[in-house]
């Protein structure tokens, strides 16, 4: 005869597997006591906006009254949502204004690193922009970009659209220049995509490679007035110059970012890093799965990144879809070819 303390035993010993309609997840409750009503309506945003936003990508059911905040749901929705309310009510408690970017920061920061500091994050500040808002890194793998942005002399940032590859390497290039670290920012990219010649297009060379460069002036014009920019190109402290004329010439003490690397050929990109001098620095950003070139010829890109394994003094940061920091849906549009292109493959 079994007894019943035999069979709890027995079936505890082989872990009889249950169904997944079975398990039911424990329904976890946190509340959130503040203490100032400023403050809260801050960290609630206007009309709930940001307790919205929590909820929607945490998962977590948010119910505010007050200055009091009930969260429930599953063990890490919850946990996630607690997180990101205490970390960003400390920041308005330092003195910070919260933003609804900056509430998509803590939601992307603290679900992959759980025990990350927002304030740290909030206070690697590159530069300010025209706004005076601060331009710091968004996420894990921005953070490691800006970082090894500090520290190396060549960086190759390589991810999707959307990662602020190109906004964050301008952004260094006018800290750079600003600080006197160096004299002149070089913005190039090969012009391949318009399947055209740049002698066909009209006006001399700034306009006609202004449909390429734009991307890098757009970030530029965030950061310094549009009037200094002028006076910057006038006295030859910014250059604008398609990757071709790079050719020959030696870059000293400049802050140079070559954007769409993945569109250069492998002899561009040797050419391009042999011009590297003293005391320059160097950001190449490319994203390995756009790539425009001829079928046929190879991705300088890629070939670099290959070759350069390893070389001290080269420093590479991989983005992914997490880094993703325009619309969200951005994100979700980077993931879904990813995976049809896996699937493909």
């Amino acid at each position: 005869m079994v007894t019943p303390l035999l069979l709890a035993i027995s079936l505890a010993r082989y872990r009889i597997p249950t169904s997944p309609e079975s398990v039911v997840q424990a329904t976890k409750e946190h509340v959130l006591s503040f203490d100032d009503n400023d403050r809260v309506r801050q960290l609630c945003g206007e009309f709930g906006a940001y307790l919205r936003m929590v909820e929607e990508k945490s998962g977590a059911t948010l119910t505010q009254r007050g200055t009091t905040i009930r969260l429930t749901g599953s063990a890490a929705p919850v946990d996630l949502a607690v997180r990101v309310l205490q970390q960003l009510y400390g920041l308005i408690e330092s003195g910070s204004s919260v933003r609804a970017v900056d509430v998509h920061t803590a939601l992307r920061v603290l679900k992959h690193e759980p025990k990350a500091s927002l304030q740290a994050y909030f206070d690697d500040v590159i530069l300010s922009d025209l706004n005076r808002r601060p331009i710091a890194p968004r996420s894990p793998g921005q953070r490691d970009y800006v970082r090894c942005l500090r520290e190396n002399a060549v960086t190759f940032g390589v991810g999707p659209a959307g990662t602020g590859k190109t906004y964050l390497a301008v952004a260094a290039a006018v800290a750079a220049h600003a600080n006197g670290d160096v004299k002149r920012i070089i913005l190039t990219r090969p012009a391949v995509e318009a399947g055209e010649k740049l002698g066909f297009l009209p006006g001399d060379l700034t306009e006609k490679v202004d449909p390429y460069l734009r991307p890098l002036f757009d970030a530029m014009h965030e950061m310094i007035p549009g009037e200094r920019v002028s006076r910057m190109l006038e006295k030859n402290e910014i250059e604008v110059a398609p990757l071709a004329f790079m050719r020959g010439r030696s870059l000293n003490h400049a802050f140079v970012v070559l954007d769409e690397a993945q569109n250069t050929t492998v002899e561009q990109m040797k050419m391009f890093l042999t011009r590297l001098g003293e005391g320059s620095r160097m950001v190449i950003n490319g994203d390995p799965s756009q790539v425009d070139l001829p079928r046929g010829r190879a991705s300088g890109l890629a070939d670099a990144l290959r070759i350069l394994h390893g070389v001290g003094g080269i420093g590479v940061v991989h983005l992914t879809a997490v880094d993703v920091v325009r619309h969200p849906l951005v994100a979700s549009i980077v993931r879904a070819y990813d995976k049809a292109y896996k699937d493909s493959h």
